[in-house]
């Protein structure tokens, strides 16, 4: 039960992240129809929680080396299967893709910080 509740948090939290990149990076642009929302969000989902530990493990020399700063680099290759796996999304530049990367991942970890913070056990 409890990783059934975290998986639709971090849906949740995805879902608010895609949405405030599209509204403000031009160049990166998301269907606004509810239903083409929720698969773009659920591939997302699916592709954080099983190949982001694989790529987290495989380049940690270089995240850890960098203090954490290739995360982004992670978050941009992530974004980018995305764009290729999903017509429901548009990523028209790599400025667009370093900015949409930029604010997903504040918003990701601003989001999980609150939810930390507020629901300690």
């Amino acid at each position: 039960m409890r990783f059934l509740s975290k998986i639709i948090f971090h849906f949740l939290i995805n879902a608010v992240a895609l949405i405030a990149a599209s509204y403000f990076v031009p160049g990166f642009y998301i269907t606004r129809d509810p239903e083409n929302l929720l698969i773009l969000t659920a591939i997302f989902t699916i592709i954080s929680i099983f190949l982001k530990p694989i790529l987290n493990l495989i380049f940690s020399p270089f995240i850890f080396l960098t203090l954490g700063l290739f995360s982004l680099v992670i978050n941009a290759i992530i974004l980018k299967l995305l764009d290729i796996w999903s017509s429901n999304i548009t990523i028209s530049s790599i400025q667009a893709l370093i900015y949409s990367t930029i604010i997903i991942t504040a918003v990701n970890l601003l989001l999980n910080f609150i939810a930390k913070s507020s629901f300690k056990e």
